[in-house]
């Protein structure tokens, strides 16, 4: 039996005091990405996440760098987390589980998700460097915070290994495209069937 899907996208603003932003998403998509937050390597991180999630993403933010990355990095995460809640609806089919290790040269990291309807991080990064560029390695949780918050979901984030702080960064987001991707996956086994024992998530 073949299942039809719908599209699964999303389009969701944010617009407070400290930022302005709009995310468009499709999870199905074939990783493009227009990004513009002003700050460059967050653009790379984020380009990551597109680029080996295979979604199509367009992030665009004016925040109030003036100050710090702060507000931007969290407000991307938060915006974000609630275009893909947005775009996966009521989850019948999601294969619901993601994992991946990804290395990068002397780095390696394992992130797990859980889209389990129930916000949770535990995240374990010991970056090497306070700066990646003009990014705030700090941010890192600060986004993941705000995602897991708005997504709903449980994400587990480890950095087992790593002496550079683009190297620890860029193994953290791109585990976190590829257990996304995985998540995300219909299984046509279960197509109309919501992955849980308790019939909701």
């Amino acid at each position: 039996m073949t299942t039809t899907l719908l599209p699964r996208l999303a389009e969701v603003s944010r617009n407070t005091a400290e930022t302005q932003i709009t995310v468009k998403l499709n999870l199905d998509g074939t990783g493009q990405a227009h990004l513009s937050t002003g700050i460059g390597f967050f653009d790379h991180m984020l380009d990551q996440i597109a680029r080996h999630g295979l979604i199509d993403l367009d992030i665009q933010c004016v925040g109030d760098l003036h100050i710090d990355g702060h507000h931007t990095v969290e407000d991307v995460g938060i915006t974000l987390g609630q275009a893909v809640a947005k775009a996966v609806g009521d989850k019948k089919g999601l294969r619901r589980y993601g994992h991946a290790y990804v290395p990068l040269d002397e780095a390696l990291s394992r992130v797990v998700v859980d889209f389990s309807g129930r916000p949770g991080l535990e995240m374990h990064v010991p970056f090497k460097s306070g700066m990646i560029g003009t990014f705030d390695s700090q941010l890192a949780y600060e986004f993941f915070q705000g995602f897991v918050n708005h997504a709903f979901v449980t994400l587990h984030i480890d950095n087992l290994r790593g002496d550079n702080s683009h190297h620890q960064a860029e193994t953290v987001f791109k585990a976190f495209a590829r257990a996304l991707r995985m998540a995300l996956e219909i299984d046509p086994r279960a197509a109309n069937v919501i992955p849980s024992t308790k019939g909701s998530l």
